[in-house]
């Protein structure tokens, strides 16, 4: 880079309904995973960073929980997540499905936008656009360009995107890079997110166990890592990285769904999960999984601190 050309840097995050494609999208930016994605709704739980950094930008992505009418202190406090980031970043890209009409919860979101005290530029994205054909996307891209009139926004750009197919993948972060302001780079060249490797391993394990389970039980999930450490008897050039965690759930009926018919169902999650980490850190992971009840956590303040909610 010259010394006349500008270099950029800040925080843009994506917004939507829960399920709307904004964890896949953080994903595929980032170029590898640091956020978990599910087809259940209400996957995400934290504000994840991804890093993106470029000769002449570093743009910090955070992927938000869906905005969404709470049922549970869990609820409310993931809510609270979402505004708290809306109001610290510099760009918002608001997803709305491309196979979704706009309904009532889109537009309730983005009037919550616009009643920030400092409105971040926004961006609209058509996402999942490999659902559909070009008349029904045409047509979606209308109803969000109508938004601006109905609910007093202005879109800086609408861009019809898909993580699948790859489609504009590259233009929606060109576009978001070119809306942040100037500035250095904040993390080291090299670092994909800031997230402690322990709440990875944590999402990679809460990814596996949410995958084919009873549709009332991915929100009653949660996961913490007890212990985690190579194992000091191992030479060098063979390390293994020993993980004990639990899955916790909120009552003993919840426990034994987990688990399956003589372990089977945690077995596999184990599997998986482990897998997904090593792939992740680039090292081979022993890990020792158990399942233990919390009743009703989402709603106890005491669990939801302890489990760093």
């Amino acid at each position: 880079m010259t010394a006349t050309e500008v270099h950029r840097s800040g925080f843009a995050c994506f917004v939507g309904r829960p399920n709307a494609g904004k964890s896949t999208l953080t994903n595929a930016l980032v170029g590898t995973k640091v956020a978990i994605t599910s087809s259940k709704p209400q996957t995400t739980r934290h504000a994840i960073r991804g890093i993106i950094t470029r000769p002449d930008a570093q743009m910090v992505l955070i992927d938000t929980p869906g905005l969404h009418r709470p049922r549970t202190l869990l609820g409310e406090r993931l809510n609270d997540l979402v505004r708290t980031t809306w109001a610290e970043v510099d760009v918002v890209a608001i997803c709305f499905p491309s196979h979704q009409r706009i309904g009532p919860g889109d537009e309730y979101l983005v009037t919550q936008i616009t009643e920030l005290a400092e409105r971040p530029t926004l961006v609209a994205l058509a996402t999942k656009s490999d659902l559909v054909g070009p008349e029904r996307l045409a047509q979606h891209l209308l109803s969000i360009q109508r938004l601006e009139d109905k609910l007093g926004v202005q879109w800086a750009e609408i861009i019809p995107v898909s993580s699948v197919s790859g489609e504009n993948i590259d233009v929606v972060g060109d576009t978001l890079v070119q809306l942040l302001p100037e500035g250095p780079a904040y993390y080291p060249d090299g670092d994909i997110t800031d997230e402690p490797t322990e709440t990875l391993v944590a999402e990679l394990i809460r990814e596996a166990a949410l995958e084919g389970v009873m549709e009332e039980l991915p929100h009653s999930i949660a996961v913490t890592v007890e212990e985690m450490g190579l194992r000091p008897d191992r030479p060098e050039d063979r390390p293994l990285l020993d993980i004990h965690a639990s899955l916790v759930v909120e009552r003993d009926s919840q426990k034994g769904i987990v688990i399956g018919h003589r372990g089977r169902r945690l077995k596999e999650v184990g599997t998986n999960a482990r897998l997904q980490i090593q792939s992740l850190l680039g090292t081979p992971v022993h890990l020792d999984l158990h399942v233990k009840v919390l009743k009703e956590w989402q709603r106890d303040p005491k669990h939801l601190n302890r489990l760093g909610f």
